[in-house]
């Protein structure tokens, strides 16, 4: 029940900024900018790139907002763009990566992830070198994936979507984005054969 409360004020406060209520369109901003900056972040690897997207993102939903008819929920809406943004600027990179590949810069992205210290004071030493060694090795196979494997892969595991949410926030069924999230765990394991 808390819920649908929760969709129903929800509702309310888009059809509040869909009136140029400018004090509900910062209260959507503030519900979902959490979100939207880890999703960014978590498959662009780039602190600039998420807040370039991020912007992008609250700049599209608000001259779009006029036009949200209610056909799928909020969040799905705001993942597609989210997710379209971040499509976009991995082909990007892709394309400035086979344009600059004559030039050697070292264009390997650093996890900071990995150099956050575990916060309980009982971490087995060998335990903490294995989740580095986990994780870099993730992000390694990460990297690995088409752009449209690793947002679906990124949209179930790390932001918890269910697969129909994700086909409609990708504009593809929902037995499409299984397939990609099948490839792309499928890759996942094959990667991590030895860790698993």
């Amino acid at each position: 029940m808390c819920g649908a409360n929760e969709r129903s004020s929800e509702a309310e406060l888009i059809r509040a900024a869909q009136r140029g209520d400018s004090d509900a369109f910062e209260q959507l901003v503030r519900t979902h900018d959490h979100a939207v900056l880890r999703m960014a972040f978590n498959l662009l690897h780039s602190e600039e790139d998420a807040r370039d997207v991020y912007q992008e993102v609250f700049l599209r939903v608000y001259r779009n907002l006029p036009k949200f008819r209610f056909e799928c929920s909020f969040k799905t809406w705001l993942y597609r763009i989210v997710s379209n943004l971040c499509l976009d600027q991995l082909r990007k990179r892709k394309v400035r990566k086979e344009e600059s590949s004559s030039f050697d810069t070292d264009g390997g992205e650093i996890d900071r992830f990995q150099f956050v210290p575990e916060q309980r004071a009982d971490v087995d030493p060998q335990r903490q070198m294995l989740s580095v060694e986990v994780n870099t090795r993730v992000q390694e196979v990460l990297s690995q994936l088409t752009a449209r494997e690793r947002l679906v892969f990124e949209m179930r595991h790390f932001q918890g979507m269910r697969l129909r949410a994700i086909g409609e926030s990708l504009s593809v069924t929902e037995e499409a984005a299984k397939n990609c999230l099948f490839r792309a765990t499928q890759k996942m394991r094959s990667a991590l054969g030895d860790f698993v």
